[in-house]
């Protein structure tokens, strides 16, 4: 059997101000490869990703589902018209297609793709930075993620949850930094659970690539939560705050981070 295609690096476009694919690509795609059987099997119809750059995540993700599941939808926004040209350029060099948007994160598509998204992906500027380079214009879009590399991230989840539909994933990029078993519990707030994908260190950062989903008993106990005004378990941040501190063991793994 032949394994999935993924995008070839020899066919991206490229641009002075467009972020090439790097470790924290690469990672995400393998995530995406990782979980491509469990892809297949969810049957998504509507695929977006948030932040495209070079279109190397779009492009793989529409070439690893294309063959085997047929008709899907492909969204693609960025918020640096550079990128987008550089994404259809790297679209059509794969043979594949996607609805290109230049906009901040999925501003004009909230209510046109409220709760039809089945699988989003995002490689979010996460890097730590003042707060004023976040949202500056060209290549510095793509990482300048302000205090803790939130800002942009903390933005990004809640649209998230709007766009997602009963059945959809979100496959994100975090990094140490970012504090992810605090983001891990934010979405649990809005009942996702989620697990990390992939872990990868390299020398300048670790990466987490993770994965929610809605999940029924998540949203039961959050309700519960609301309704009586009582705080997030104890255990339930032992549990993530555990998960994260032992990373040599979730290491190419897909333990659950709740």
């Amino acid at each position: 059997m032949m394994s999935p295609k993924t995008a070839q690096i020899r066919l991206m476009s490229s641009h002075p101000e467009v972020y090439e694919p790097c470790d924290d690509s690469f990672a995400l795609v393998d995530a995406l490869l990782a979980d491509r059987t469990n892809i297949l099997d969810h049957c998504p119809r509507l695929c977006l990703e948030v932040g495209c750059g070079s279109g190397y995540v779009i492009a793989s993700l529409a070439l690893m589902l294309g063959q085997e599941l047929p008709g899907v939808y492909y969204f693609a926004t960025d918020i640096n018209p550079h990128a987008l040209r550089v994404t259809r350029e790297t679209l059509d060099a794969h043979a594949v297609d996607a609805e290109l948007m230049c906009m901040d994160i999925a501003s004009g598509l909230e209510k046109r793709l409220a709760g039809m998204v089945d699988v989003m992906v995002v490689n979010p500027p996460y890097v730590p930075t003042p707060d004023y380079e976040v949202g500056r214009e060209g290549i510095a879009s793509a990482w300048a993620g302000g205090e803790n590399g939130r800002s942009v991230i903390d933005r990004i989840l809640p649209v998230a949850d709007r766009l997602l539909s009963d059945k959809g994933w979100l496959y994100m990029v975090t990094l140490t930094t970012n504090d992810p078993s605090q983001i891990c519990l934010l979405m649990r707030k809005k009942g996702y659970a989620s697990r990390i994908v992939v872990q990868r260190s390299t020398e300048e950062e670790s990466l987490h690539i993770i994965k929610f989903w809605r999940d029924s008993d998540i949203q039961l106990d959050t309700k519960e939560i609301l309704t009586t005004n009582k705080s997030v378990p104890a255990r339930v941040k032992d549990s993530l705050i555990s998960q994260f501190s032992q990373l040599s063991f979730c290491r190419g793994t897909n333990s659950n981070c709740l």
